[in-house]
């Protein structure tokens, strides 16, 4: 099935997708956006009810417009907020549509495939998150049923044996939860992790911090410093802590939450090249462009150094109207 010619395609409906159709439709680019999943899937994906680190100023797609009952919003009150901006601007939105290809078409331009249709563009810009790849322990029992890479609600777990693994806000949070919430939580975190208090280099945020510390000290959140993961069974999970000593817990349900990392494979074939950004890989690209070494395809979002949502949003409005204008040229030649 024929999708279609673009000047733009855009992969991924999240902040950065968001911002760039809405800059695309203001340069009067005929555009497209691809989203394998639904609108700002990756908060989608975020835990219920679950409080937004970000402030306001940070997240919204319009100044003013964000308006949430408290001072920062509700993972429901954010993302209803992004499915209507793309609502009320009629922005071209394909959900529930995963792109499985992308060539090069020439010189100039692309064709890219998807589960649905096959799209020629002008220009590309990869703006998806990073919810594709989640990190893995590589530890016997991984694969088990009850081992999982997202946390969404504590009421399953209520008076049940958790283990939460990691050392960020997403595994503070689900411990959190857990804990208060009536689970029977350990929290695994590796001491490092637990004694930084740097929020530049990713210390668990104080608001989440303090009520932790409160169900520690009220004995209903047991936290372990460790060194490693050793197996995970169906009743019970072996762990080393920090002073290597063997700790094995009971155990219903594990939760691995260790970070994702962005699916570069489709880049990878198109022969873009990748840096290694700490943990992660990001895809070498002009610094003010956004443009990597396969000429017409930029990127934006978790794929780039600029992953905090506020320059997820503020990249595409910056590299859009560079995009337009480099169109321009190439139809006056």
């Amino acid at each position: 099935m024929t999708g279609g010619r673009y000047d733009l395609l855009i992969i991924g409906a999240g902040p950065a997708g968001l911002s760039a159709a809405d800059a695309a439709a203001r340069e009067g680019l005929d555009y497209i956006v691809i989203e394998r999943g639904l609108i700002a899937d990756t908060i989608y994906h975020y835990p219920v009810g679950l409080t937004v680190f970000s402030t306001v100023n940070e997240l919204e797609l319009r100044e003013g417009t964000l308006r949430p009952c408290r001072e920062k919003p509700t993972r429901e009150e954010l993302l209803s907020y992004y499915v209507r901006f793309a609502l009320d601007e009629n922005l071209h939105i394909n959900t529930e549509e995963e792109v499985t290809n992308i060539e090069r078409a020439g010189a100039e331009g692309f064709l890219v495939s998807t589960s649905r249709a096959r799209y020629e563009t002008a220009r590309l810009l990869v703006a998806t998150g990073a919810g594709g790849c989640p990190r893995r322990l590589g530890v016997p029992g991984e694969d088990l049923p009850k081992v999982h890479q997202r946390f969404v609600e504590p009421f399953p777990y209520v008076r049940k044996d958790v283990l939460v693994v990691g050392g960020g806000n997403s595994a503070a949070e689900a411990a959190l939860f857990l804990s208060e919430g009536g689970a029977r939580p350990t929290f695994a975190i590796w001491r490092s992790d637990w004694e930084n208090r740097d929020p530049k280099r990713g210390a668990i945020k104080h608001w989440v911090r303090g009520p932790l510390e409160t169900e520690i000290e009220r004995g209903r959140l047991r936290l372990l410093l460790f060194s490693e993961v050793l197996e995970i069974n169906e009743a019970e999970v072996k762990i080393k802590d920090d002073a290597g000593a063997l700790v094995t817990l009971p155990n219903t349900a594990v939760f691995i939450l260790i970070g994702n990392d962005a699916d570069l494979t489709l880049l990878r074939r198109l022969g873009v090249e990748i840096e290694q950004a700490g943990l992660s890989e990001v895809p070498v690209y002009h610094p003010e462009t956004f443009e990597t070494n396969v000429p017409g395809l930029h990127v934006a979002g978790h794929f780039t150094h600029s992953r905090h949502i506020k320059e997820a949003i503020a990249v595409p409005r910056r590299i859009v109207p560079l995009i337009a204008q480099s169109l321009k040229k190439m139809q006056s030649v």
